[in-house]
């Protein structure tokens, strides 16, 4: 008998890019402080499944769960409020905003977080807090990874997703 709800549940989906099968019955659970990596060549799925937990993809079968409730099928701002951060390939950082201000949208999907920076970002990443003022554009593009996982942690989630995390580093 099982005593906790694994953190995050995917169990038998299928995604379609309008009619091409990406994954097919795919299932996967991930526990409370466990560390999980996907591995595989080009084109296997990987984003395919991330975008899927994230909302941006929907299953077209079978159901993602985090912390016991059901999120598939929900929009990426709801789950993203549930406590799921998550840092596409490519950064996506906006480019014309300060450190700062980019800072500052991650804190967006917590609402008790008063757009207010938590200084546990500044331990990972010291080096954004002595550039708060500097266009994000004007960043490398290692450090805009790095900003872009800041970002993504100043909303205080639960879980982190990473899809390429080291890319540009």
């Amino acid at each position: 008998m099982r005593l906790t709800v694994p953190l995050l549940t995917i169990e038998h989906i299928s995604v379609y890019y309008q009619e091409a099968l990406i994954l097919n019955d795919v299932s996967l659970e991930v526990e409370r402080g466990e560390i999980v990596c996907l591995l595989g060549r080009n084109g296997v799925g990987k984003t395919t499944l991330l975008r899927s937990i994230v909302g941006l993809t929907p299953p077209r079968r079978g159901i993602i769960s985090f912390d016991g409730a059901k999120i598939s099928g929900r929009p990426p701002y709801a789950i993203a409020k549930r406590g799921i951060g998550y840092v596409p390939q490519g950064r996506e950082i906006f480019s014309e905003l300060t450190v700062e201000e980019n800072l500052k949208t991650g804190t967006f999907v917590n609402p008790g977080r008063k757009l207010r920076v938590d200084g546990a970002v500044f331990e990972y990443f010291p080096f954004l807090k002595e550039r708060l003022r500097e266009k994000g554009g004007r960043l490398s593009g290692g450090q805009q990874q790095m900003l872009a996982i800041a970002r993504a942690m100043a909303g205080g989630p639960q879980i982190l997703i990473l899809d390429e995390p080291t890319e540009g580093i």
